[in-house]
């Protein structure tokens, strides 16, 4: 019974997460349209080179704490109490520290308009500590009903406040008034909805227990931030806003296209690892059909968006930005497999081998960042590019090189799971990229056909020789809305 009722309520949180994340990436899709119109790339790139910053101060308030309050399988008040007030104070002194070296960071990329920036933005670290625990405990409970609810609505509200003011004419200052409503709508409900309060306590105990899982995951998630920021660091010091810029809106893009279906899943399933973690074989099972469906969702979307890249820039955000075009395009290589990385590492999360995932994390992180540098100093914006395409690949062969140790689904088995997928999109871009070189087309109709052909090819593939992707998505997508069907007839 009890497992018919975790499964019951991880299919409700897909659904409701799903509904979630297609909103606000609509929402997110629409701002960006109308966005691009009124703010210029300089204004991106200002934000962009400050993300690093509020990334790792988020990282350092959080400490790992949320993860282990949801791996832990019973926390109590003193839990929940102590990682509020950690976090709050946390807070206090990443502001206090960001406040007092914006002028600092300001000198660093010679934007004296950054101090003011920074220290407004920072605002939304106070928002976060106070919102964190609420937060973890509507996803261990897998109410995820109430988180979508609140994001969509706050995401609408955000999105008509940066609108009116870019229309203003507010620059840079509209994203952070955009970044600052987006946090605290939320930690508003959350406090009002969610019964619990804080008890005026702080347990040693309880903060060397969670401590011991946390303080690992704290590094592995700065190790992580610190390194998929870092080309916004070197960007901004090297080369101008509005290359930074570029690149922001090339990763965004990228980001909301190849991480969408993933990310729904991966935001379920984190809680139904930590509720299986016990039982190896349960878990293979998971891993391998998330894996090969996102694989068959994802990998022939990103090569479409590949071929298709420059009329989709065009028409979304206007001439302006068709320098983002190959940065888009290479940085939609490493999506291919960007969008497969969270389901092996939640797996090794769950089962409480934090310090495993540091050590691998620092290693891949120090590697990465060599190649991100090195890259850049050899061969410029390019060679930055290639950098950060070889480090999420090299990411995706370790993970799944730790789920095969620690879990028991072998890393060789994982590749050939999904390698006919990515041979019959390749196979299928190669194709339709060839045939529109030789027709000639416009702008427009040539990324039309180009779709159509490989979509073609693709589902002629998948109808024909009914591959095992083909076959897990056809039953699990559909059995979501069954789900959803056999809800609404109770």
């Amino acid at each position: 019974m009890a497992e018919k009722n975790l499964k019951k309520k991880a299919a409700s949180g897909m659904v409701w997460t799903a509904l979630q994340k297609y909103s606000t990436m609509f929402i997110s899709f629409v701002s960006g349209i109308i966005l691009a119109r009124l703010l210029t790339p300089h204004d991106y790139g200002c934000i962009g080179m400050l993300a690093i910053f509020m990334v790792l101060a988020e990282a350092f308030i959080d400490g790992g704490f949320g993860s282990a309050l949801i791996q832990k399988k019973q926390p109590t008040q003193e839990d929940y109490s102590t990682i509020f007030f950690w976090n709050l104070g946390m807070a206090v002194l990443m502001y206090s520290i960001l406040f007092f070296c914006a002028p600092a960071i300001a000198r660093f990329y010679d934007i004296p308009l950054l101090c003011d920036v920074l220290r407004v933005q920072g605002v939304i670290l106070f928002i976060y500590a106070f919102n964190i625990v609420q937060r973890n405990q509507l996803k261990k409970k897998l109410n995820f009903k109430v988180l979508s609810i609140v994001t969509i609505t706050t995401s609408l509200i955000a999105l008509s406040v940066t609108i009116f003011m870019a229309y203003k004419g507010f620059g840079v200052w509209a994203l952070v008034a955009q970044n600052i409503i987006t946090a605290a709508i939320p930690a508003m409900v959350f406090w009002f909805y969610i019964k619990w309060r804080p008890i005026w306590t702080f347990s040693w105990k309880s903060f060397k227990e969670l401590f011991s899982f946390g303080f690992y995951m704290f590094l592995t998630h700065l190790l992580n931030n610190f390194g998929t920021q870092i080309q916004g660091l070197l960007i901004g010091r090297v080369y101008n806003p509005s290359t930074m810029g570029y690149y922001s809106k090339a990763l965004g893009t990228e980001r909301l296209a190849t991480s969408s279906i993933s990310s729904i899943i991966t935001q379920v399933t984190y809680p139904l690892y930590a509720a299986v973690q016990d039982d190896k074989n349960a878990m293979i099972n998971i891993i391998k059909r998330l894996t090969v469906t996102i694989a068959y969702i994802t990998f022939p979307f990103v090569f479409i968006l590949i071929l298709t890249a420059k009329p989709i820039f065009v028409l979304l955000y206007s001439d302006r930005w068709l320098q983002s075009v190959p940065y888009f395009q290479v940085l939609c290589l490493a999506g291919l497999v960007n969008c497969l990385i969270n389901v092996n590492i939640q797996t090794i999360s769950a089962i409480g081998k934090s310090k495993v995932m540091f050590v691998w994390t620092l290693i891949k992180r120090t590697i990465g960042i060599a190649l991100v540098v090195v890259g850049l100093m050899l061969f410029g914006m390019k060679g930055l590019l290639c950098g950060v395409v070889l480090n999420t690949w090299f990411s995706f062969f370790v993970n799944i090189g730790l789920v095969s140790k620690h879990i028991g689904y072998k890393w060789t088995r994982q590749l050939m799971d999904i390698m006919p997928v990515g041979v019959a999109s390749v196979i299928a871009a190669v194709i339709s990229y060839v045939s529109g070189y030789f027709l000639h087309l416009g702008l427009y109709p040539d990324g039309i056909v180009k779709a159509l052909i490989f979509l073609l090819i693709y589902f002629g593939w998948s109808i024909l020789f009914k591959p095992e992707a083909f076959t897990y998505t056809l039953t699990n997508i559909p059995s979501r809305f069954q789900f959803w069907k056999r809800k609404k007839h109770e």
